[in-house]
């Protein structure tokens, strides 16, 4: 987390209960210096060049001549590069869009850590895309059967087509999914292969995978057994160093909230989620975001993927928003023909049927996960 001492926060709120709500919350902290509470939507742009807060906090529903929605764009269109969160209620979900000027969302009521801690991480997220330094996404579902390697697979090949230097990590460590994917042989090197305790840059050269599709591959060991020989120090340290290496890392997790697998989301700067218009799967998300919130991941770090998205099963959006508490960030339809063959062959379906409509969903998915604008360049 970023040093959170020097968050200086504007808000814009014509509500009196919330923004007092948000001065009682700020008042028992001395991580948030709030610089003023605006209630006139046209005053704030003014109002962030002449203060320069970190961070704009704006709420949805803010009414008079400029109203939340349009100042959000005013906010996106001045040239600031001021992260601006947004405040909403149940009955108005909202989904965080960095291209809109989203930068992150609370939503009524919401407590003071989550208040700082969204904060705090929409500021780390936006230095961080400014500076270009590496993004670590995990990939992740509480079951099985959803499509989880395959999009990670994709994902991370997708980025590297943006130009991104990337990693791709088989967090699966029991089963070795990727290494299963791709048909990588079992003498190819694996996690187990860095020394223990004394990673070096040097070691990770030599046991990464070089996929022909352009993106290297920490592969998980060969044999279920050797999977308890890694150990959550392991892996930390491990995505330390391939934070130095690479722009960004995309990991494939497993289904089980273990020790290395917490290991993994700790480390990671986005969880995404994936979901299926499945009622077990549901279910069990729902189960996941509960334990996330007790840990104390923030509603910002965790993002919703609705896999299948066009194979609803009888569930609509709404019922699946209100299951898991808000409206997904990302859909991804299903091409069971194009991902079932590709997946036989080894290859990635962004390469192998660039132009289709699941192959252009990754690589929305990707841009915007990446922080790039959706005109970057993507070579095929």
């Amino acid at each position: 987390m970023a040093n959170t001492t020097s968050i200086r926060l504007l808000v814009a709120e014509d509500v009196p209960q919330v923004s007092q709500h948000v001065r009682n919350l700020l008042s028992i902290q001395s991580q948030v210096k709030l610089l003023e509470v605006l209630t006139d939507g046209s005053k704030v742009v003014d109002a962030a060049r002449q203060l320069r807060p970190d961070v704009v906090m704006v709420d949805l529903l803010l009414q008079g001549k400029v109203k939340g929605p349009q100042l959000i764009e005013r906010l996106r269109d001045s040239g600031l590069e001021i992260p601006v969160v947004v405040l909403t209620v149940p009955q108005h979900p909202l989904a965080r869009d960095p291209n809109r000027g989203i930068d992150a969302v609370l939503t009524l009521p919401f407590s003071g850590f989550e208040l700082v801690n969204t904060l705090a991480h929409t500021m780390t997220d936006r230095q961080a895309r400014a500076a270009g330094v590496c993004r670590v996404i995990s990939v992740f579902s509480p079951k099985g059967g959803v499509g989880k390697t395959t999009i990670a697979f994709n994902l991370a090949v997708a980025m590297g087509q943006m130009g991104l230097s990337t990693a791709l990590i088989d967090g699966s460590l029991q089963y070795g999914d990727l290494r299963a994917l791709l048909k990588v042989p079992n003498d190819v090197p694996s996690i187990l292969d860095l020394p223990t305790d004394r990673v070096q840059q040097s070691d990770l050269h030599d046991v990464m995978w070089r996929d022909p599709a352009g993106i290297d591959i920490l592969l998980a060991p060969p044999r279920v057994e050797m999977a308890e020989m890694v150990t959550a120090r392991d892996v930390e340290k491990t995505i330390s160093l391939l934070r130095r290496l690479y722009e960004a890392i995309v990991i494939d997790t497993p289904t089980t909230l273990s020790e290395v697998t917490l290991a993994l989301l700790d480390s990671s700067d986005i969880i995404l989620s994936i979901v299926t218009y499945d009622s077990t799967t549901i279910h069990n998300t729902i189960a996941v975001a509960e334990a996330f919130a007790s840990i104390g991941y923030t509603a910002d770090k965790v993002r919703y993927l609705v896999n299948r998205a066009d194979s609803s099963g009888g569930i609509s959006r709404e019922e699946l928003a209100r299951a898991i508490g808000r409206k997904p960030d990302f859909e991804m339809i299903s091409d069971g023909r194009l991902v079932v063959q590709a997946n036989n062959e080894g290859m990635p379906f962004v390469v192998a049927s660039p132009d289709a409509a699941v192959s252009r969903d990754v690589r929305r998915i990707a841009t915007a996960l990446a922080g790039r604008t959706a005109g970057a360049a993507v070579r095929h």
